[in-house]
């Protein structure tokens, strides 16, 4: 038989032992506290509150809170946020008492104009319908192994509904709704697009690596090599490399719709501000609406 009064001493120590070490823990705690407590200025609350929170990474930080962070260090200026509202940002300049800044908006660009009415198949895909899928099959069915394969992985992943896919199966960028996330630069699986400022208005639509007369069998706006664009420029602004027009952005001041001009197969553009894209008076017009239709020589 217990004896009762054992067993109440036991539970009397098992109590001071938990007491104890209930209190051992609140001391450790309270000067861990001390010792290891990280300030976080109240300001960046407020100014997190005043940006967009699309986390796009277009300021150069990994998301809005990060960017209030910076703000607040005084390593970042509000302008740099081309997502934000203008007054936003205005507000947050003179809640920190900081001058606001300013970023060039940049835009995500295609170097492709290869639709399917004016680029050649030499094969019809029909596995699982993704641009990363059909670039596993022996780099998809288009004969231009460096073009644009139409299935919409860019527009499918951009999460601000800045890219639509043309009746030619072509993804079109809304300039206004991009936020130059870098998204669709990831997930193209011929490198296709690139961020820029909206400043670099002359731009090759293309990254057909071959010459003459075998590139314009592939596509008929390729890239022939031709050099009339790199003859008619400043130099230096345009040079061939591997048979491809490739423009200097350190000598953008220099560039102007003239070196379009001449461009047989208007694979070098004019981007204006409208977002439009001008070809050169020379590029022959692009008549058929129609996709062309599969080739297997």
């Amino acid at each position: 038989m217990i004896d009762a009064s054992i067993l109440s001493a036991d539970t009397v120590v098992a109590l001071g032992y938990m007491l104890a070490l209930g209190v051992s823990l609140a001391v450790i705690l309270a000067i861990a506290n001390r010792f290891l407590f990280v300030y976080e200025d109240p300001r960046i609350d407020e100014v997190d509150s005043a940006l967009p929170h699309a986390n796009c990474g277009a300021c150069g930080q990994a998301g809005c809170r990060v960017f209030a962070e910076k703000l607040i260090a005084g390593e970042a200026q509000p302008g740099q946020c081309t997502v934000n509202a203008p007054a936003n940002n205005v507000a947050i300049a003179e809640f920190l008492g900081v001058d606001l800044g300013n970023q060039e908006k940049r835009v995500a660009r295609l170097a492709c104009a290869g639709g399917n009415h004016v680029a050649y198949n030499r094969a019809k895909y029909a596995g699982l319908h993704s641009c990363r899928g059909a670039a596993m099959v022996g780099g998809g069915g288009k004969t231009c192994t460096w073009g644009c394969l139409g299935m919409a992985d860019c527009a499918d992943v951009c999460e601000f509904g800045a890219i639509s896919m043309d009746k030619n199966g072509l993804p079109v960028v809304n300039a206004d709704k991009c936020t130059a996330c870098g998204d669709c630069v990831d997930v193209c699986p011929k490198q296709l697009f690139e961020l820029h400022p909206v400043s670099h208005q002359l731009w090759v639509a293309c990254k057909n690596l071959h010459h003459g007369a075998e590139a314009e069998a592939e596509c008929e706006v390729a890239c022939n090599a031709c050099e009339r664009c790199v003859n008619d420029s400043p130099e230096g602004l345009i040079t061939i490399r591997d048979n491809l027009a490739t423009i200097d952005y350190s000598k953008n001041s220099l560039a102007s719709r003239v070196s379009i001009q001449r461009c047989p197969t208007g694979a070098i553009v004019w981007l204006n501000r409208k977002g439009e894209t001008e070809k050169g008076s020379k590029a022959k017009p692009v008549i058929r609406k129609k996709a062309l239709p599969v080739s297997h020589a």
